[in-house]
């Protein structure tokens, strides 16, 4: 739940109410109706408007900048491995970081009994 006064971006339109999608709003009232589908009020400054919304229209400033600022960090290490022929670099962005660990876990050395038993005991611990 939003707090009163934050700053949000207008995502969607779900119920066609002629929303500015793309334009900020910010929460100004939430809407208390069990029987009513919005969530919130907000106010568009730049259509000098109040407009009730559900949850799934709006989004959080913040959270829009940070996908955007990771989306433009890993295009940019794309096209510096592309420059730098570097295809370990890109492989490793292209299939995530949580992949190739798994793979050298997968390469390494046969286990030792005994680390074998520790890591069921853990497991079934967990």
């Amino acid at each position: 739940m939003f707090k009163l006064g934050q700053r949000v971006v207008i995502m969607s339109d779900l119920f066609e109410q002629g929303l500015p999608v793309g334009e900020y709003g910010y929460i100004i009232a939430y809407d208390r109706n069990a029987d009513n589908v919005f969530d919130y009020v907000i106010r568009v400054p730049k259509a000098n408007r109040n407009f009730y919304v559900p949850t799934a229209d709006v989004e959080l400033e913040e959270v829009l900048v940070r996908l955007e600022v990771d989306r433009l960090e890993r295009e940019a290490l794309i096209d510096f491995a592309l420059a730098t022929h570097n295809e370990e670099l890109f492989k490793r962005i292209m299939n995530g970081d949580l992949e190739d660990a798994e793979e050298e876990d997968a390469e390494g050395e046969p286990q030792t009994r005994e680390e074998f038993i520790r890591q069921v005991h853990l497991k079934a611990w967990i």
